[in-house]
C-alpha cells in the first residue's frame, strides 16, 4: 500500500504541476494517515527538531551571502579581471566562463544562480566578439553547475543537515571534483575550438601575461571572503551557521567599499534571498514529512532487502541509483530530486557500504547533471531567457551533449576512485 501512495503520489505531483514541496508533504500525511494509521501527528515534532535544527540556520545566511555579492557587481568585477588570461588559448572568453562561474559559485552555493550572473555579463560580450551562441550557452550552463558542487554548496549543506552528515569533511569533498571538472570543461572546450575553429574566433588585442595576472588581483576582496568564510570552518575556529554569518557580514562590508551596494540594493538582497529560502523550506518540509512516513513504515529496510534477495552487488546496485537519477533530472530540479530521493536512497546505499560523505558529492554531482538535462533543465531555461530566444531550448540541449556526457563520465572516474573525493575530508579527522 505505501508503494502506491508513494509512487502514484509523486506522479501525480510531476504531471499536474503541483509544487514539490507541497506534494511531498501531501504524499507523507497520507501515507501517515491511511497507512500508519492515523499517525500524522507524528509529523509536527519530526519538522520541529529538522527546522530548529542550529545548522540549517547556515542556508539562509550562505544565501543571503551570495545575493549580496551578485547584487553588488562582484561577478561584472570577476569577469573583467579573469577574461585577459585565457585571451591566447584556443577558446578564449570561453575558458572564462567556466573560471568566473567555479569562483562565483564559491560564493553563490547555487547553480542557477551561478549561471544567470554569468551569464547576463558573458552573453552580450561572446554574442558581440562573434562567439557561436549556442557554445556559449553550453558553456555558462556547464559552468553554473559548479555553483552546487563547490562549497558553500547549498546542496551538500541540505545533504549534511537532513542526514547527519559533517558538513566541514562534505564542503572540503566537493573541492577537488569541482575543480577537476572544471580543467575538464576548459579541457573539452578546447578540443572543440581546435577542432571548429570558427566557433571561438582569435582575440587579435596582445595582453602580455603577468599584466594580466596583475588584473586579477583587482577581485582580491572576493578570494579573501571565500578563504575566509571556508577557511574558518576548515580549521575548526567556527561552525558552518558562525562562518555563513560572518560571510554575510563581510560580503556586506565589500559591497559597500568594493563593489557598488546601496541600502536599497541591500534590502533588495534580503528579500531576494528571503523569497529562495522560503520556497526551499516548503520543499524541506515536504521532504522531511515524507521521510519520517516512509521511515516509520520501514520502506528503506525493504527496499535494502529487495535488493539482497536480488542477489546483485553494490555496484549494480550504486548504477541503478545513478540511473534512477538521470532519469529523475529530465523532470525535477535539483533540490526537489535531492530531498525527493534521500530518505530512502540515502539509508540504502550507507548501508551498503557506501561512504556517506562521498555519497553527498556523487549524488550532487548527479543533480548537476539533471540542470543540464530538458525538459527541465533549470540552467537551460535560465541561459534561454538571457539570449531573449536566439538559442533554442534544443539547441542549447544538444550543444550541452559534450558537457553532458563529461559529467556522467566523471562519475565513473570518482567511483573508481573514491580518494579523490576523500582524500580532502580524509585530513579532518
Amino acid at each position: 500500500m505505501v508503494w502506491v501512495f508513494l509512487v502514484s503520489g509523486i506522479l501525480i505531483v510531476g504531471f499536474l504541476g503541483i509544487p514539490v514541496g507541497v506534494g511531498l508533504g501531501l504524499i507523507g500525511l497520507s501515507i501517515l494517515h491511511f497507512v500508519a494509521g492515523d499517525a500524522m501527528a507524528l509529523a509536527v515534532p519530526t519538522v520541529w527538531n529538522v527546522f530548529s535544527d542550529y545548522v540549517l540556520s547556515a542556508i539562509p545566511l550562505f544565501i543571503l551571502m551570495g545575493e549580496v555579492l551578485l547584487i553588488s557587481g562582484a561577478s561584472e568585477r570577476m569577469y573583467g579581471a579573469v577574461a585577459p588570461l585565457f585571451h591566447k588559448i584556443p577558446g578564449g572568453l570561453l575558458h572564462s566562463n567556466i573560471a568566473v562561474a567555479t569562483i562565483f559559485g564559491a560564493v553563490s552555493g547555487a547553480s542557477t544562480s551561478t549561471a544567470a550572473a554569468v551569464g547576463s555579463i558573458a552573453y552580450p560580450e561572446l554574442k558581440k566578439r562573434g562567439y557561436d551562441k549556442k557554445l556559449v550557452v553550453a558553456t555558462l550552463a556547464a559552468g553554473g553547475t559548479q555553483g552546487l558542487l563547490i562549497p558553500p554548496s547549498l546542496s551538500l549543506l541540505i545533504y549534511g543537515a537532513t542526514q547527519g552528515v559533517s558538513i566541514a569533511q562534505l564542503f572540503m569533498a566537493g573541492i577537488l571534483p569541482a575543480l577537476l571538472i572544471a580543467v575538464a570543461f576548459m579541457v573539452l572546450i578546447f578540443i572543440i575550438v581546435s577542432i571548429k575553429p570558427e566557433l571561438a574566433p582569435r582575440i587579435e588585442q596582445k595582453i602580455p601575461f603577468f599584466r594580466s595576472l596583475a588584473g586579477l588581483l583587482r577581485i582580491w576582496p572576493v578570494i579573501i571572503l571565500i578563504f575566509a568564510v571556508l577557511g574558518t570552518i576548515y580549521v575548526g575556529i567556527a561552525t558552518p551557521t558562525e562562518a555563513a554569518g560572518l560571510g554575510v557580514a563581510a560580503a556586506v562590508i565589500i559591497g559597500f567599499t568594493w563593489g557598488d551596494l546601496t541600502p536599497r540594493k541591500l534590502v533588495m538582497a534580503a528579500v531576494n534571498s528571503t523569497i529562495v529560502f522560503g520556497t526551499l523550506a516548503v520543499l524541506i518540509l515536504g521532504a522531511v514529512i515524507l521521510a519520517q512516513a516512509i521511515s516509520i513504515l520501514g520502506v528503506p529496510s525493504q527496499v535494502a532487502g529487495l535488493i539482497g534477495d536480488l542477489n546483485i552487488s553494490p555496484l549494480t546496485a550504486f548504477a541503478l541509483v545513478v540511473l534512477l537519477y538521470l532519469i529523475l533530472g529530465c523532470f525535477f530540479d535539483g533540490i526537489s530530486l535531492l530531498l525527493m530521493t534521500l530518505p530512502v536512497i540515502f539509508p540504502v546505499m550507507t548501508g551498503m557500504g557506501f561512504d556517506a560523505v562521498w555519497l553527498g558529492v556523487i549524488i550532487t554531482l548527479l543533480i548537476e547533471i539533471g540542470m543540464l538535462t530538458p525538459p527541465v533543465g533549470l540552467n537551460l531555461f535560465v541561459l534561454i531567457s538571457i539570449t531573449r530566444g536566439e538559442v533554442s531550448l534544443g539547441e542549447a540541449a544538444l550543444a550541452t551533449v559534450p558537457f553532458w556526457l563529461l559529467m556522467v563520465g566523471a562519475i565513473g572516474l570518482f567511483t573508481m576512485f573514491p580518494s579523490i573525493i576523500l582524500y580532502l575530508p580524509s585530513l579532518l579527522k
